[in-house]
């Protein structure tokens, strides 16, 4: 089934180890590309949630943000990552001999850099779990969403190959006219002349003009493409790029029926056609 790249999912969780929220969030994209944000006591979970995500989404834009909150009451142990406050001291040094004046740093500020200050739980191992849990069922949520978005898509396509389907019959009833008239113009500036007519260059002519005027086989290709599109709208594998390579044959046939065409109702059809093509273009730009 053809599944939309937008879709948004979120969910709760709370336990003894506290609470956490999981919003994933996707658009379009021509690949996967994917962005968390975690909470210090999660970095470690991240590489792990991207294999996960990666298995169950193909393409598009996907934003993670996990929100954590400790227990009311919790009180861990506070400890300084003695490494991370070594980096940022030298840091400071660095910054001060450049600017040639004394490094004065604030300790209120050095405790707020992320990584300096870290408060030890209890509870890790449990937390991660708790995170991986609430991230597959939020995913889970989350492919629920496109692929609900995927079938409205899905119909929306149909209803285009449907209407594509109705242009095509009206051009193709109309050939039998268009060629008669042709036929009857030439004869009528024929008659017009005094010279004699040689018959056979005459019909030579005539069969020139009337394969110019033919359009069966792009009529014919139209057909086919219309049914590739049912065809992979219909399937189970992704769906967005090949989609995008038939709208551009669609509108090549279109294009190159328009350019045929000498008759009045036949170039309408073949710019409603166009129309309808311009809005598959647009709808297949959702498809994962």
């Amino acid at each position: 089934m053809i599944a939309s790249m937008t879709g948004f999912a979120r969910r709760e969780a709370s336990g003894d180890w506290g609470s956490l929220v999981c919003e994933l969030r996707s658009v379009n994209h021509r690949f996967l590309e994917a962005g968390f944000r975690l909470p210090d006591e999660l970095r470690s979970a991240e590489g792990e949630l991207r294999t996960r995500l990666a298995l169950k989404v193909r393409r598009g834009k996907v934003d993670c943000t996990m929100s954590y909150r400790r227990p009311a009451g919790a009180g861990g142990t506070l400890e300084v990552d003695t490494l991370a406050l070594e980096r940022l001291l030298a840091a400071a040094q660095t910054i001060a001999r450049a600017a040639h004046g004394p490094a004065t740093v604030n300790v209120l500020d050095v405790l707020r850099w992320p990584g300096v200050l870290r408060e030890e739980s209890a509870d890790g191992e449990s937390l991660l779990a708790a995170a991986g849990a609430l991230f597959t069922a939020t995913l889970a949520d989350l492919s629920a969403a496109r692929a609900r978005e995927g079938e409205r898509l899905r119909e929306l396509l149909e209803q285009r190959c449907t209407a594509l389907e109705t242009l095509v019959a009206a051009v193709r009833a109309r050939l039998p006219e268009v060629q008669a008239r042709a036929r009857a113009r030439l004869n009528e500036r024929l008659a017009e002349l005094t010279a004699e007519v040689n018959h056979e260059r005459l019909e030579q002519e005539l069969a020139l003009l009337l394969q110019r005027l033919d359009v069966d086989e792009e009529l014919e290709r139209l057909t086919g493409h219309i049914a590739e599109v049912r065809r992979v709208i219909g399937g189970s594998e992704p769906a967005g790029r090949r989609l995008d390579f038939l709208m551009q044959e669609l509108n090549r046939e279109a294009n190159t029926l328009s350019s045929k065409s000498q008759d009045l109702e036949s170039t309408r059809c073949a710019v409603d056609m166009k129309v309808v093509i311009e809005q598959m273009r647009e709808q297949v730009q959702n498809a994962e």
